[in-house]
């Protein structure tokens, strides 16, 4: 009886309550995540200068991939303090590091400033955050789950997963109107900052939500009883039982979940603004419109998943993306770009070179300058975004040349010139080259007007609701695989190497596959891939388990 009596003042704040408050965090630790992988070019522009063009936008996915790489990490140290410490205590602490980064990025000087240390610092402060989100969700998943009443886990849960993309719909908005303001100028040389300045206002409103909120009853009745874990990181993984569990909530649901979130929500961002050249702000606003039609549908499929299970909508829609992916993507590009669609059918571009001249043009410490015909020509390509095959030619010693259509365009070798000498001849071999892409019909940027809005938020839309089918109801399906003890740790690592590592890499990931092969369409293969094993290893060997009891 003392423990439910211990219960009831937090059944007394409300269902909308619980969930208000256990969701408003999350919506701004995602906004302050989104904010840095939409201004992944100001990023590279203002803190990696020192380095080439493509090294610097590797460097800067690379660097917001980090606090996706320490999100495990997180998961393991904040969700034992959960297990410990508490549900409400724990992501009070989450929500106060992430912050706080978020907002000194803001402040950071850049490269031209302080050198070197302009990118350290950077990353620094993506560490701190990504520790901090890897102990939030979990934290936010088991205490809503542990409030909700039976029967309805599925539905009260999927409103934390509309707080992600809640996140970055409002830190698109945010750009936007900044942009707008401001005008484009004045945003590529200061305004990019003031998106993460503004976050320390929407930091000290989720504070005050939180601390509102009672611990979660769940968990007080397990202090009250004495029924605590002393050891949840040993019961965890150090006991086969729970460790397989661990596994297949990996394996088996939160991988491909990861991998479909992260194309749907960030990667079809990134396509259409760097690869298929939209301009940012339409890029943004285009985005958001088609994250507005979605959101409702992560409440659908949650409320779904009370009625027919967890597993069968999550591994449809890891089905669904694996089969679709590529078409879709093709569609954006004749929706968003129809010029270069039909110069990439009229003229396709090949890059006719020895492979051994070739190399993956990615230089960490800015010093090689990729002189050799193959290196020009590819370079020139990747910067302007069109596609291309390799070709080895018929002698190898023949000198690289890249054919556009039925044009023989010479490539320029620089390996015997001088630094100065090789500089003033690419500029003028790549003004040149830019003239015979313009002749074949390849445009510089795609044009707002031959934009197919209507076309590309329906593409969008789609990949938006590929997204809920997986996300909606995998935080009610994660907390339903693990017993209440050792609930917020065993969740949160599963949740976190799925979408810290495989999810939050995906954008490094395709865009390095892309800039290999020249192909626009070939990084789609990872998310395809992942995808599909998921669905195979869910539906062979992950136990359906929704409803099971949580108070145990």
């Amino acid at each position: 009886m003392a423990a439910a009596a211990e219960g009831q003042p937090a059944k007394a704040q409300g269902n909308a309550t619980v969930v208000a408050g256990a969701s408003v965090g999350t919506v701004f630790e995602w906004y302050d995540f989104y904010l840095y992988g939409s201004l992944a070019g100001f990023i590279t522009t203002h803190f990696f200068s020192g380095v080439n063009e493509v090294t610097g936008y590797i460097f800067a996915l690379l660097a917001f991939a980090a606090g996706f790489a320490v999100r495990p990490f997180g998961a393991i140290v904040f969700g034992r303090l959960g297990d410990l410490w508490g549900r409400k205590n724990t992501f009070l602490v989450t929500m106060l590091l992430m912050g706080l980064s978020t907002f000194v990025v803001g402040l950071l000087p850049s490269y031209e400033t302080i050198g070197i240390a302009a990118p350290a610092l950077l990353i620094v402060l993506r560490l701190v955050q990504g520790l901090a989100l890897g102990g939030e969700y979990g934290g936010a998943a088991t205490y809503v789950a542990e409030h909700a009443p039976p029967g309805k886990r599925g539905l009260y849960t999927s409103w934390i997963q509309t707080t992600a993309t809640a996140g970055l719909f409002l830190s698109l908005v945010v750009i936007l109107l900044v942009r707008t303001n401001i005008g484009e100028e004045a945003f590529k040389a200061w305004g990019w900052r003031i998106p993460f300045l503004v976050s320390i206002l929407l930091l000290g409103v989720s504070l005050w939500i939180r601390l509102r909120l009672n611990e979660s009853p769940v968990f007080q009745q397990m202090v009250d009883e004495g029924k605590t874990s002393k050891k949840p990181l040993t019961e965890s993984f150090g006991q086969w039982g729970n460790l397989k569990l661990v596994i297949l909530a990996l394996l088996g649901l939160t991988a491909g979940q990861a991998v479909v979130w992260y194309t749907g929500q960030f990667y079809a961002l990134f396509f259409l603004e760097k690869m298929l050249k939209v301009d940012g702000a339409l890029t943004n606003t285009l985005v958001a419109v088609a994250l507005l039609l979605g959101t409702p549908f992560f409440v659908f499929f949650g409320w779904l998943s009370d009625k027919v299970g967890r597993k069968p909508i999550i591994l449809a829609g890891c089905v669904l993306a694996a089969l679709t992916y590529f078409p879709i993507f093709k569609g954006l590009t004749e929706a968003a770009n129809p010029d270069l669609a039909h110069a990439t059918s009229r003229a396709p571009v090949m890059v006719v070179a020895d492979p051994a001249t070739c190399h993956f043009q990615f230089d960490p410490v800015g010093k090689q300058a990729f002189t050799t015909a193959c290196d020009v020509a590819k370079g020139a390509l990747a910067s302007a975004g069109v596609s291309y095959i390799n070709v080895s030619p018929k002698v190898a010693t023949e000198p690289a040349f890249i054919m556009i259509g039925q044009t023989k365009v010479p490539s320029l070798d620089g390996t015997a010139m001088a630094p100065g000498e090789f500089k003033a001849a690419k500029e003028a071999w790549t003004k040149d080259f830019a003239a015979q892409l313009k002749a074949a019909g390849y445009p510089a940027k795609a044009d707002p007007a031959k934009v197919n809005k209507p076309m590309v938020v329906g593409l969008l839309f789609l990949l938006v609701l590929y997204v809920t089918m997986v996300y909606g109801p995998i935080a009610a399906a994660l907390v339903e695989m693990f017993p209440a003890r050792i609930r917020y740790t065993s969740m949160s690592l599963p949740y976190h190497l799925g979408n810290g590592w495989l999810g939050g890499f995906l954008p490094t990931t395709a865009f390095a596959m892309v800039a290999a092969t020249g192909n626009i369409y070939y990084g789609l293969w990872y998310p395809i891939s992942v995808a599909a094993f998921t669905a195979v290893v869910g539906f062979l060997f992950v136990k359906e388990m929704g409803g099971n009891r949580i108070e145990d």
